[in-house]
């Protein structure tokens, strides 16, 4: 008899706010393996462009939980609020928030571009039931993130370069032609797959249906950093992750090595692992080779944190 693994969802009160999130549950469980929560990015970009993770419940023998921060998706939205509302500090407490309504006391995180932000901002904090971070495709500074964007900019055609230029300094970065050069950017530094992905597509259309968190956290798109994250940076607080930490890139990744490598360098317990070939979206791109990955990590740290 063949058995599929179970998808529930349900929305969990955040104060006077709502978190939508869905809960997969594998047809077989496997002893001890422990809960994964998983942290989509942006921010502002629902959870769909991440859910194949799903597929590590079944392959895992864990449950794994995926939700829509809020301010997207199927959350609740606050487009009137004011930028100051939208802080790391708010995204961790709807995590434990969440994790706590879930009765979840012992789990793995993994968060991917601004997942793996939040992440690091959930380890620095030191909670006792966090099993293991993987930190995926995420700088450790927004500075950092800024550099390597110049840098990859500059290798684009001359022309591209010229119409991103022009069209920021104009203020005019909805300009079809601005579009274009970026969509040039993402072809080959946030998704090599062509067509793209329509997880990816569903979660990006409903960014732009409404861009209010990644607007103010970020900007207009993933190169041009105007919100309030950038000047974010974690690096002199790394020193304080107890928890074992995987950092995962891609080969092509506008999270460049020089972005994540003060993640391996400062956390006491860290090792890294960069796809060829890959971009941005490692887990759309090389789906089976990076759960495998992730498998192997999440397996090797599925003691109970909290339990002696």
């Amino acid at each position: 008899m063949l058995f599929a693994m179970l998808v529930t969802t349900r929305e969990v009160p955040f104060g006077d706010l709502a978190t939508w999130v869905q809960i997969t549950t594998p047809a077989t469980a496997v002893d001890g393996a422990l809960p994964l929560i998983v942290l989509h990015g942006g921010p502002g970009m629902a959870h769909d462009y991440v859910r194949n993770l799903a597929a590590l419940a079944d392959e895992t023998g864990r449950t794994v939980v995926h939700y829509d921060q809020v301010g997207c998706g199927r959350s609740t939205h606050r487009s009137d609020a004011p930028a100051d509302f939208w802080t790391p500090q708010l995204f961790v407490d709807e995590f434990h928030n969440l994790r706590a309504q879930l009765g979840i006391t012992d789990y793995h995180v993994l968060g991917q571009s601004w997942g793996g932000m939040l992440g690091a901002e959930i380890a620095v904090r030191r909670p006792p039931g966090l099993a293991s971070l993987a930190i995926c495709n995420s700088p450790a500074s927004m500075a950092l993130w800024m550099a390597a964007a110049a840098e990859l900019r500059a290798q684009l055609p001359a022309e591209t370069q010229r119409t991103l230029a022009e069209h920021e300094a104009a203020g005019t970065v909805t300009d079809p032609a601005y579009l274009a050069a970026t969509g040039e950017f993402y072809a080959r530094h946030v998704c090599r797959v062509t067509p793209v992905p329509q997880d990816f597509a569903d979660s990006e259309a409903q960014m732009e249906a409404e861009p209010t968190v990644y607007h103010t956290m970020n900007g207009p798109n993933e190169f041009h950093v105007l919100g309030t994250l950038r000047s974010w940076s974690i690096i002199d607080r790394l020193g304080e992750v107890t928890a074992p930490t995987l950092v995962v890139a891609g080969e092509h990744d506008e999270a460049t090595p020089a972005t994540w490598a003060p993640y391996v360098e400062r956390i006491p317990d860290a090792r890294s692992h960069v796809f060829p070939g890959a971009s941005h979206c490692t887990h759309l791109e090389q789906p089976e080779a990076f759960r495998a990955v992730i498998a192997d990590f999440l397996a090797a740290h599925d003691h109970s944190p909290t339990q002696p």
